[in-house]
């Protein structure tokens, strides 16, 4: 294949993640809810694409299970019950606190200077959101681009490369594919009590890594990962 082959293929490839994941998205938020038919030319026209992306998309929809083929109806959102996201959030908060404990003794200077870094743009940038709304009203949906959303991910990711234990990192990678982190924004966007909850939740994790203490590190990061998972539920449940 040529280099450009190789690129239109990478570019064809992102562009059916991209899809598959906003899909997802809408489904997991309750905007599409459980029984609608995806129609492949609906989508290719509000995505502005072809339907070959578009049918790709469904099929990794498909494989998670998210939807279902069936004949003569294509694509039926089969959407996960607010049981299968208690169950995977648990499995979650399991491996998420190992990696915690892992990693506590582990972290070099570096790594604590840039997890502290994060935890101070999170604490910071969702303070600020606290702010705008108490005074000015305003509310602001996520974006994978904000402060909000970036230092979240580098807090949990220096944490699980500071595991260096690579089946942990693929099973919770695999749990992500299937309910990103971001879905819960959705729902703490909308409480300043639950925005602040996620604050703590984050400066117990860095205090109990700072402290070198494996345990407490554990209990912090499996009890902010199984509040993060009742959050989506009960917002799920909302919109069942």
């Amino acid at each position: 294949m040529t280099a450009a082959g190789k690129t239109a293929a990478t570019d064809q490839h992102g562009l059916v993640d991209r899809l598959a994941a906003t899909i997802q998205s809408r489904v997991l938020s309750g905007e599409i809810t459980t029984g609608t038919r995806l129609r492949q030319e609906s989508l290719a026209s509000e995505f502005g694409v072809s339907r070959t992306p578009v049918r790709e998309a469904l099929r990794q929809l498909q494989a998670s299970g998210l939807v279902t083929v069936e004949p003569n109806r294509g694509a039926v959102v089969r959407g996960p019950t607010v049981r299968d996201i208690r169950e995977a959030y648990a499995v979650r908060a399991e491996l998420e606190g190992f990696a915690a404990q892992l990693a506590t003794p582990r972290l070099d200077d570096a790594q604590l200077d840039q997890l502290r870094e994060a935890e101070q743009l999170f604490r910071h940038s969702v303070e600020e959101l606290i702010e705008d709304r108490r005074r000015h009203g305003l509310e602001r949906h996520w974006s994978n681009e904000s402060d909000w959303e970036r230092a979240n991910n580098i807090f949990h990711r220096v944490i699980q490369e500071a595991a260096a234990n690579r089946q942990l990192l693929g099973s919770i990678a695999d749990l992500h594919q299937r309910f990103p982190r971001h879905l819960t924004w959705s729902v703490l966007s909308r409480s300043t009590h639950l925005l602040e909850e996620n604050i703590e939740q984050h400066r117990r994790i860095l205090g109990a890594i700072e402290a070198r203490d494996p345990a407490a590190a554990r209990i912090a990061m499996t009890a902010h990962i199984h509040a993060a998972g009742e959050v989506l539920a009960r917002g799920f449940e909302r919109h069942g």
